[in-house]
């Protein structure tokens, strides 16, 4: 990486994080407001911002003479996207095990796993990611980390958060507790999904004190049980990763049993159990370019996954399954595939923004322009949910941030025309 990349990036990273607790007033006038919530489009409507909030929406709104005015000229704005159930900030390069903080490999043994529910992957968040501007460019704004357990780990991976991509070093809203079912799982419980199941009961127990903590059987530690205690009872969210009907209808009653918030990750096969997940009231985070049979579990997968979900009245969010954090930008890709198969537009656009905030407890800062929350918001150069469409410019906080990264700084030094010396090398060197 040349000096020259090195600096501007170093200095966009600065911006970020200096505006992080910069909020700025800025009108935007004359846009396609997609709010995202019940006032759903408006057409031709201003979004005023006062000290990084939304001040009002409405048409002709007015402004003092030293706030910025931006004229949308028709385009739509919206609020800033969710990335995704990813590891933006946890890991740089996923190959390179030095560079990946979220999964824990603690070293169970051949008689006893580990399960540490305490493990926090956002105690490891980077706001200086090179992945952070990767994305945040794209339109994404905040996304949710994700943890998980390497050999020798269990079934619960542990917490992460949701996080906005401005640049800010703490997460936003409540922790999210992540569990992995179904055959992807049975390796960490002795070759049988039967098992999960009696192992959650026993964490469970645990938890609630049945088992005593010196035990010889017990699988927490004094903090795991405390971490585990605060998602029994309707506390904290519980992520669950699990694809199959049946592993779905299993955990539905596993969760109405002992009082546990859940929502479903992946399920390629909840389409078959809709109306037992509109019942429970239980989102799914659905991937809708999982269309294929990828194995026993999936066999039910489909195009039409999301669509069949909504139709139900289950809340569908979005998440990739495919090297999600270098690909957050795909977000749009998936809401649009889910559009053009059988989603109502309005229900792709909620979501990557309304639903996920709702799910994840942080709908009162960010998901939908309303006043009162963040300005957090991307002015596109057409249909968010049409890949030939870019975000002209992203707002956190009323702060217009530095439309670069690393791959924009990359295009622009290869693109640049041959001079004296071959265009790799930097233009004050020709």
């Amino acid at each position: 990486m040349s000096r020259r990349l090195v600096t501007a990036l170093a200095a966009a990273g600065a911006l970020a994080l200096a505006g992080a607790a910069a909020a700025q007033d800025v009108l935007i006038r004359n846009a396609t407001v997609h709010t995202a919530g019940t006032r759903g489009t408006l057409r031709e409507a201003d979004v005023l911002v006062r000290g990084g909030r939304i001040a009002a929406i409405g048409a002709n709104l007015s402004a003092g003479a030293e706030v910025p005015v931006v004229d949308a000229q028709g385009r739509p704005l919206t609020p800033t996207l969710f990335g995704g159930i990813t590891a933006i900030g946890l890991e740089e390069v996923s190959g390179e095990r030095s560079t990946v903080d979220a999964t824990q490999t603690l070293g169970g043994n051949a008689t006893q796993m580990t399960v540490r529910p305490e493990f926090d992957v956002t105690l490891a968040y980077n706001p200086e990611s090179v992945l952070v501007p990767v994305a945040r460019v794209e339109g994404i704004g905040f996304t949710l980390l994700g943890a998980g357990s390497g050999p020798g780990g269990s079934i619960v991976g542990g917490q992460g958060g949701v996080v906005r991509l401005d640049g800010s070093l703490d997460p936003v809203g409540p922790r999210a507790l992540f569990v992995k079912l179904g055959s992807d799982a049975s390796g960490l419980t002795g070759q049988s999904r039967a098992a999960q199941w009696m192992i959650l009961d026993q964490l469970v127990d645990e938890a609630r004190g049945r088992i005593p903590a010196d035990s010889p059987h017990a699988l927490l530690t004094p903090a795991g049980r405390a971490a585990l205690a605060r998602y029994l009872g309707g506390g904290g969210r519980v992520v669950v990763e699990v694809h199959r009907a049946s592993d779905i209808l299993q955990l539905l009653r596993w969760s109405r049993r002992h009082g546990v918030r859940v929502a479903v990750a992946g399920g390629s096969e909840a389409w078959k159990v809709a109306p037992s997940l509109a019942a429970a009231r239980v989102p799914v985070f659905v991937d809708p370019l999982a269309n294929l049979p990828a194995d026993f579990d999936r066999i039910g997968a489909s195009l039409e996954t999301a669509a069949r979900l909504r139709a139900a009245g289950v809340a569908v969010a979005f998440a990739q399954g495919n090297d999600p954090s270098h690909n957050a930008r795909k977000m749009r890709q998936l809401a649009g595939n889910a559009v053009a198969n059988g989603l109502p537009w309005e229900d792709g656009l909620a979501g990557l923004t309304r639903v996920p905030a709702e799910t994840l407890g942080v709908a009162g800062e960010l998901g939908t322009i309303e006043v009162g929350k963040r300005a957090d918001l991307v002015l596109w150069s057409g249909d968010p949910l049409e890949v030939s469409s870019i975000a002209e410019q992203v707002w956190f906080d009323g702060r217009a941030i530095p439309m670069r990264s690393r791959q924009t700084e990359l295009r622009d030094r290869y693109l640049r025309a041959d001079g004296a010396l071959p265009r790799a090398y930097p233009a004050a060197a020709q």
